[in-house]
């Protein structure tokens, strides 16, 4: 028989990994059964594990058969984030079940490492090399209970330690072990964000805590509502955005890494373990129609904190740390090479003190969804949305950095304008439906100004087609969010022109770029070439079905979902050869996958009521 070989590559792909995690703090896996991205105690702590920026300086966590050759897989227990990565060889198999238990909010997060021989007699060898403070942070261990615990500290006072049932060792500043499975035997380890001594260690307890981690994600996933026919693409979608959600603080970040590039070798490698207002609401909103009400409310009550901060102005930064503090100063990481080499490696985020308009309309849209469908508003919460209302009446028209947080000249972008419109238009919603007091004709007569604005100002009768921003001659896919808001028909003229201007300009069969690199003016770092972006991807297929084209968009939904990885997962772009770019998993890409099915079953009830 002919071995399996995998084709070994210089570098190991961002689609090649899953994700664990606790709703604190996330681990990245990859296929070779390592751990090599983690930060502790939260999302945005500096990391322990990043052999994915590093593979020298990093840090990881690897697990695997002593074989030359092998084959490897993953897949997630059904309705669960526990994932099994398998290495297959002619010899057996190796299955390895990786999980963090759901404890309460303030108890350290905790790395399980179920490993079984399925089929076999199988060497393992298990390697733990820890590089704490982005790798900057020397750490010393000390082995103890006669080898099955390790003590790890570094000189700043933090703390961890590795239970195992097989014996542990030292070994140039790693934690190793070398044992061998029988077919049916197991073993275990336990990565501990503390020091504490873990009473019961054994396998009876690993497999309770196992079958209880399993019991919370099933039970929580039967809490989803919708049932159509991609159950299973919607569910994996929303775990993921459960794990990327603040059990402790409600708040909801972007994306669980740092700095993996949105082109190799380019300089937009940034850090997205932030909550971004923009892409929290919208996150919310797919849940809320997934009937996911306990998020929703848990986000909002993380707003109103922010609103409280804010004071009477009603300025809201665009992102925040996970509790809520507003420093994110950027620097940079420089002894890491990066992703592919991609430099620099940046931790924090300069956009946070951006200006950027758009956020309003994103939040106040959650908010009338949740009012709508959630919970009443409270009097608090309406003089915040006032509050908001006349921040909009006062700022709409001022330029800004954009949807895309271009770090140059700030411009009059349509996006911004849209989303402003989308405030005020979601505060006399809610005025109107809960009987609330408002300055009706203020709100009312500043929507009509930007409502007519974006047809005078943001219309291009050479392109047939609204632009990116005021007075430009290129198009932008975020235009592809104007039916979706209802700010526009599915099926106006101007909008179908439009709708066929991004599908010639900017889309590629189902991958659609943001906008066009080369026709714009951009500073050295946002001018870079990228992949497409796949949340517009699915803000196309979403614009396709509801304009009547259901079985294209169908078909590209289908094509588009080809290019998740082999868990469904996606980051941020896709490159040209179909490799993920980006941190990942991206909220973005996942939320925009969730609202796309739900456009697609719309369009088929309404196509089988005209039918009937």
């Amino acid at each position: 028989m002919v071995p399996l070989v995998i084709i070994v590559m210089p570098y190991k792909p961002i689609e090649n990994y899953g994700i664990i995690g606790d709703m604190r703090t996330v681990a990245l896996v990859g296929l070779d059964g390592s751990i090599d991205f983690f930060c502790f105690p939260e999302f945005d702590s500096p990391s322990v594990f990043a052999a994915m920026l590093d593979d020298k300086k990093g840090g990881f966590f690897r697990i695997g058969p002593d074989w030359k050759h092998t084959r490897p897989s993953q897949l997630y227990v059904p309705d669960t984030n526990v994932l099994l990565t398998r290495s297959m060889a002619d010899e057996g198999i190796l299955e390895i079940a990786d999980f963090m238990p759901i404890n309460d909010v303030d108890s350290p997060s905790r790395i399980i490492r179920q490993v079984t021989a399925v089929r076999g007699q199988v060497p393992v060898v298990m390697e733990c090399m820890p590089a704490f403070d982005y790798g900057r942070d020397p750490h010393d261990f000390e082995i103890v209970d006669g080898g099955s615990r390790a003590l790890i500290g570094t000189r700043a006072k933090q703390k961890m330690s590795l239970h195992a049932t097989t014996r542990l060792e030292g070994h140039d500043g790693s934690i190793r072990s070398r044992f061998t499975l029988k077919e049916g035997e197991a073993a275990f380890f336990m990565l501990c964000c503390d020091s504490e001594e873990v009473q019961d260690f054994d396998a009876d307890c690993i497999r309770k805590i196992h079958d209880k981690t399993i019991d919370y994600w099933r039970n929580w996933v039967a809490g989803i509502t919708y049932k159509g026919r991609w159950r299973d693409t919607v569910n994996r979608s929303a775990l993921t955005l459960k794990l990327l959600t603040s059990r402790k603080h409600g708040s909801i970040i972007a994306a669980p890494t740092f700095s993996l590039p949105e082109a190799i070798g380019g300089r937009r490698n940034w850090d997205y373990r932030y909550c971004w207002m923009r892409d929290a609401a919208f996150t919310v909103y797919a849940m809320m129609r997934l009937g996911l009400r306990d998020e929703a409310i848990a986000f909002m009550k993380w707003v109103e904190t922010l609103y409280k901060k804010a004071g009477d102005k009603g300025e809201l930064q665009l992102m925040y740390r996970i509790d809520g503090s507003t420093d994110l100063e950027e620097t940079t990481l420089d002894h890491f090479e990066g992703y592919r080499g991609s430099k620099p490696v940046r931790v924090g985020n300069e956009a946070y003190c951006q200006f950027q308009l758009d956020i309003y309309g994103e939040l106040l849209d959650a908010v009338a969804l949740a009012d709508k469908h959630i919970t009443k508003i409270s009097y608090d919460a309406w003089q915040d949305v006032i509050r908001t209302a006349d921040y909009v009446c006062e700022n709409w028209r001022k330029p800004d950095a954009g949807i895309w947080e271009f770090r140059g000249e700030q411009r009059e972008f349509l996006h911004s304008r849209l989303m402003c419109w989308v405030a005020l238009d979601r505060a006399l919603r809610m005025a109107r439906d809960e009987s609330m007091p408002a300055e009706f004709k203020r709100w009312l007569d500043t929507r009509a100004e930007i409502y007519n604005d974006i047809f005078e100002n943001f219309w291009s009768d050479e392109l047939q087609s609204f632009v990116q921003h005021k007075n430009a001659k290129t198009v932008d896919a975020s235009v592809l969010l104007m039916p979706l808001v209802n700010f526009i028909g599915s099926h106006d003229p101007r909008w179908l022109s439009t709708l066929k201007c991004v599908g010639a300009r900017l889309a590629r069969d189902t991958l659609v770029h943001r906008y066009n690199v080369g026709e714009i003016d951009l500073t050295p770092v946002d001018s870079s070439n990228e992949g497409s972006f796949n949340a517009c991807s699915f803000w196309y297929i979403a614009c396709l079905a509801r304009a009547g084209r259901q079985a294209e968009a169908w078909l590209l939904f289908s094509k588009m979902n080809g290019y998740a990885n082999h868990l469904g997962l996606f980051a941020e772009e896709t490159a040209g050869d179909g490799a993920q770019l980006g941190n990942f998993p991206q909220a973005f890409t996942h939320l925009a996958q969730i609202n796309a099915v739900f456009a697609l079953e719309e369009s088929y009830n309404v196509e089988r009521a005209e039918t009937a």
